[in-house]
């Protein structure tokens, strides 16, 4: 390929990356004026590239406001932590949502973060709620404790070193204080998190794991704290999250 045709490609997909990255839960359509300021991008530049994704399907434009593109939403849904893992894991979270009526979720770790891969909703229904795509804090979510808790140091410690900003007054953001939460999980068999997400939210978490690969997920129940007594969801979704794993590691073991 000539160079400049490479180096104008590669620019275009840099561009195109960040405006992506504009976008996040709490700016799901943008205007013009708001992605150039998002981006960083020039104006000229902004709607340039941005016409160029939503002619590809990248992003999508109404009344003004552009939005990310079912193109890319179809995209995402063929990657194997969402296409691989949905396949086996979903019948058992439905089994999950059907035994306690609350919203049932599947993550994947990808470095500090958890990304919500699937979800059902249950009854309850809650602003905070993540839609999938979201990425949560690993260290404040009941997914995140419970994919660490199960993972070697070399994963665990970037996420242990912060930093861990408060999301609400019962946020764990002392190191040592995590480091305990993540060494007693195993024991139970399930992770917690008590309102550190969203006020009035509590989830409990355990881990789907491959005998060769490790812990590879995590799945969870969210709902109001009333709701979620973890002595009595926890051996739930231990059980569940156990059995997920059983049918994974037949399907790719």
């Amino acid at each position: 390929m000539d160079p400049d045709v490479r180096d104008s490609a590669d620019g275009m997909l840099t561009r195109a990356d960040r405006l992506l990255h504009a976008f996040d839960e709490s700016h799901r359509r943008l205007s013009l004026a708001t992605l150039v300021e998002r981006s960083g991008l020039p104006r000229s530049t902004t709607h340039r590239t941005a016409s160029q994704m939503v002619a590809l399907g990248w992003l999508g434009r109404r009344n003004g406001y552009y939005h990310v593109g079912d193109g890319l939403f179809e995209a995402a849904s063929l990657a194997p932590a969402r296409s691989d893992l949905r396949d086996v894991v979903l019948p058992y979270m439905q089994d999950l949502h059907e035994a306690t009526r609350l919203t049932v979720q599947l993550g994947v770790l990808d470095g500090l973060d958890v990304i919500l891969t699937e979800k059902i909703t249950g009854h309850f229904q809650h602003r905070a709620l993540n839609r999938v795509g979201s990425r949560l804090p690993a260290y404040a979510s009941s997914l995140g404790r419970a994919i660490l808790a199960y993972s070697p140091p070399e994963v665990v410690q970037p996420v242990l070193d912060g930093p861990h900003p408060a999301r609400t007054r019962y946020t764990i953001t002392s190191a040592e204080v995590l480091e305990r939460e993540l060494v007693a999980i195993p024991d139970r068999g399930w992770a917690v998190d008590r309102e550190e997400g969203n006020l009035g939210l509590s989830c409990v978490g355990a881990p789907v794991i491959d005998p060769f690969k490790g812990v590879v997920a995590a799945l969870s129940v969210t709902g109001p704290t009333s709701r979620v007594q973890p002595e009595n969801l926890g051996p739930l979704v231990r059980i569940t999250a156990a059995a997920a794993s059983r049918a994974l590691n037949g399907r790719f073991g």
